[in-house]
């Protein structure tokens, strides 16, 4: 692989034990292994306030946004497991993409860390669906801020007994397909990305 990708991957999910979080990072080996450098974060590690405009009117963006619009635009991809809160996306990712979709400085380009950035989606959820009404809703609005969202994603469902206590997929071929996201999105980003 000429181009090394950069991947940025987290889950949109802030609890400790997240099944979301546990998918994301089967797909990161996936990645790693293709041949991405990948990076991954935890949104526990960056609280935001609710997107308020009144805040960003009197004090600019919260710390921790500037600091995930850094990273964003440092990586050539985003891996992303969603979680299906009330048949939508998580509060948790909806206010990150709403935060860092405003502009730092007057001068910053307006979405500057989504467009051109090819993203992969993945979710886990107890339910019988496995997160899939959700992936609609990212998938959408992704597209709509000027991200390229890959075609493959992959819901499991069940979730909550569908991992080994090492966190790999009891299915062997569920374990198979998402690593195969992860692989995918580097070999994708290889390729669009290379000089």
């Amino acid at each position: 692989m000429a181009y090394q990708p950069k991947i940025l991957a987290f889950a949109g999910s802030l609890r400790k034990d997240s099944l979301n979080k546990k998918l994301v990072k089967i797909a990161i080996k996936g990645a790693e292994e293709a041949g991405a450098k990948v990076t991954y974060i935890d949104l526990k590690d960056y609280p935001l306030p609710v997107y308020d405009q009144d805040i960003e009117d009197s004090h600019g963006l919260p710390e921790n946004a500037l600091a995930l619009k850094k990273l964003m635009l440092e990586h050539d991809g985003f891996l992303i497991s969603c979680p299906e809160y009330n048949s939508s996306m998580s509060a948790a990712f909806k206010n990150l993409i709403d935060w860092t979709s405003r502009q730092a400085t007057p001068d910053e380009v307006y979405l500057c860390c989504f467009i051109d950035k090819a993203v992969t989606l993945m979710s886990a959820s107890q339910g019988a669906l496995g997160g899939l009404r959700g992936l609609v809703h990212a998938r959408a609005m992704l597209g709509n801020i000027f991200s390229l969202v890959l075609p493959a994603q992959k819901s499991i469902p069940n979730a909550a007994g569908a991992f080994e206590p090492n966190g790999d997929l009891k299915d062997p071929k569920a374990q198979k397909d998402v690593k195969e996201l992860g692989a995918t999105l580097a070999k994708f980003l290889a390729k669009y990305k290379a000089p």
